[in-house]
């Protein structure tokens, strides 16, 4: 992949195979059939009595157009800390601020393929935070949210899994091994068969 000079405000942090930083590209450029490691995260957002934001991706994604997953997902930029990149992406993609952002899968990796060939293919920590915000989604990012008790949703997981992200459902099942208190132990049972 072709790095040019000047770096431009949207780009990606790519990584070597030990998860070292290595450089940069346009985040435009990164996503195809040979998509480079990078560094991603995913947040999950509650609010004051619990409930979880789920969103489901606009159908104008480049990668899982339509399919439900986390409260939302980016990339941090080269010399951006990880806590300003989650409030500026819960800021465009929702319209809301977050509070006591904290790190719950720190060495969480993944890497899938969605259907029309396009590989993800990223060093991903997870991450929780909170909001008193309602939401107001950006449409090209955000076609449709809920929030929903996590038992729900491990149940709904756990029974159509095809209809939610695949990192999403991979990191479920991290943080109910590692007893975060995402899914009770029933539902866990449940998502790992």
């Amino acid at each position: 992949m072709e790095i040019s000079a000047q770096r431009p405000s949207d780009h990606v942090v790519l990584l070597d195979e030990a998860g070292a930083r290595v450089g940069w590209a346009p985040r435009s450029t990164v996503h195809g059939s040979r998509t480079p490691l990078h560094l991603a995260f995913s947040c999950y957002l509650f609010d004051a009595s619990g409930r979880l934001l789920v969103t489901r991706r606009a159908l104008t994604k480049r990668t899982w157009p339509g399919v439900w997953t986390n409260s939302f997902c980016g990339h941090p930029r080269m010399e951006e800390p990880m806590p300003v990149a989650i409030a500026r992406h819960a800021r465009h993609e929702l319209g809301l601020s977050v509070e006591d952002i904290r790190t719950a899968l720190p060495d969480f990796r993944y890497r899938a393929v969605d259907a029309s060939g396009v590989v993800e293919n990223e060093i991903c920590p997870v991450y929780l935070a909170s909001t008193s915000e309602v939401p107001d989604p950006d449409p090209a990012e955000v076609m449709d949210l809920r929030w929903v008790g996590t038992e729900d949703l491990g149940r709904a997981v756990a029974s159509t899994p095809w209809a939610f992200s695949p990192w999403m459902v991979e990191q479920l099942l991290e943080l109910a091994d590692l007893d975060v208190d995402l899914l009770s132990s029933s539902v866990e049972q449940e998502l790992a068969g």
